[in-house]
């Protein structure tokens, strides 16, 4: 649907102007990757003032509400444009004794794994940009280079802190990692499937067949393991102000800081999202299953009730909230806790977890496993 809507676009203005083909080729994939990277990178955008107002409400505050559009104030929406613009034009300062091409080059490392993992996120059952057979796992192995960016920045900085806070966050990164994937693995067994469309066309069926159900403690490691490749809070302990100041980007100013931002806020809507099409069925309706088919017949009604990219949204902004709620409630983890929630709990629980799923599979536990 996507690629069909590009390509009649281009129709209607006179495609392909005689251009060679292999230019033509290059366009409409440029096309598609603005079309979803431009609407991502606005709601990277507002999930920074929906981070400040959220948090706002709930420590009794009121957030933005000054800078808006045209004078007018409108609950200052106009906050992530005027901070977007004062990053730009303010200054790059690069330490003396710093590796400058590193320094320069560890905010696009962090950055581009977090933007190239949405190449094979699918938004419908035909909605998807490049859909590969093993897009599960193209997702985990580029999304693992992220962890090379943040390295890089606290090494080439030449100073204690940023270093102390790479080497934090790559334990931290590689051991909540190893969960996160022995928790999608019982994802895959139960799905018989890497590809995410696929795994999402297992889930059909309504609320109670999607599995969050069946996989609930791995779906829950999952998350948490999330928030934690993430280093959002609780377990921010790479930028603990308390220790280290700002972490692994104290040194950073202007644009390469904000990349930093991006790239942390690109992979919460990233995580979210595959936490939606992994365990509670993407794009699929709750109220399948549960009212009757005819109703889905009806133009408007269905469209709203039935499978949309509607419901995918919501699910993602469901959990989003749940970053930010965390952020306002609990304090952070010490080092050592973190450590031993990884490897003491979480992997042994995935584990024990995965051979349930097996048990589950084989004796063909309805209704997710019920091969008849």
């Amino acid at each position: 649907m996507l690629v069909e809507l590009i390509t009649s676009f281009f129709a209607a203005l006179g495609w392909p102007w005689g251009l060679p083909e292999w230019l033509q080729v290059g366009l409409v994939i440029l096309a598609k990757i603005v079309v979803i990277l431009a609407p991502l990178m606005v709601c990277v955008a507002y999930l920074t003032y929906a981070e400040r107002k959220v948090i706002g409400f709930m420590q009794v505050r009121i957030g933005p509400n000054r800078v808006g559009f045209f004078g007018k104030q409108i609950w200052g929406l106009g906050q992530p444009i005027a901070d977007a613009v004062k990053l730009m034009f303010k200054e790059i300062i690069i330490p003396a004794g710093a590796d400058r091409v590193l320094f320069l080059l560890a905010p696009v490392i962090a950055m581009a794994p977090a933007l190239a993992a949405w190449a094979v996120i699918p938004f419908g059952s035909e909605m998807v940009l490049a859909d590969v057979d093993a897009s599960l796992l193209y997702v985990l192995a580029i999304t693992s280079i992220g962890v090379y960016g943040i390295i890089i920045a606290g090494w080439a900085s030449n100073s204690k802190y940023p270093f102390i806070s790479a080497m934090r966050s790559a334990a931290q990164i590689v051991s909540y990692e190893i969960a996160m994937g022995f928790a999608l693995v019982g994802v895959l067994m139960a799905a018989g499937s890497i590809n995410l469309g696929d795994i999402v066309a297992a889930q059909q069926g309504g609320f109670w067949q999607w599995f969050w159900l069946p996989l609930l403690p791995l779906f829950v490691i999952y998350f948490i393991s999330g928030v934690a490749e993430t280093n959002r809070a609780p377990f921010d302990v790479a930028e603990g102000e308390s220790e280290i100041v700002a972490g692994f980007h104290v040194e950073y100013s202007g644009m390469p800081f904000a990349v930093f931002f991006l790239a942390e806020y690109a992979n919460m809507i990233l995580i979210s999202m595959l936490a939606s099409l992994l365990f509670l069925g993407g794009w699929l309706s709750p109220l399948e299953g549960i009212l009757p088919d005819s109703v889905f017949e009806i133009t408007l009604l269905g469209s709203l009730l039935g499978p949309g990219l509607h419901w995918l949204v919501a699910k993602t902004l469901i959990f989003l909230f749940f970053y930010l709620w965390f952020r306002a409630t609990f304090p952070r983890y010490r080092y050592d806790q973190i450590m031993r929630l990884g490897w003491k709990v979480f992997i042994p629980l995935t584990i024990v977890w995965i051979l349930v799923v097996g048990v589950m599979i084989i004796t063909g536990t309805p209704p997710w496993f019920d091969v008849a």
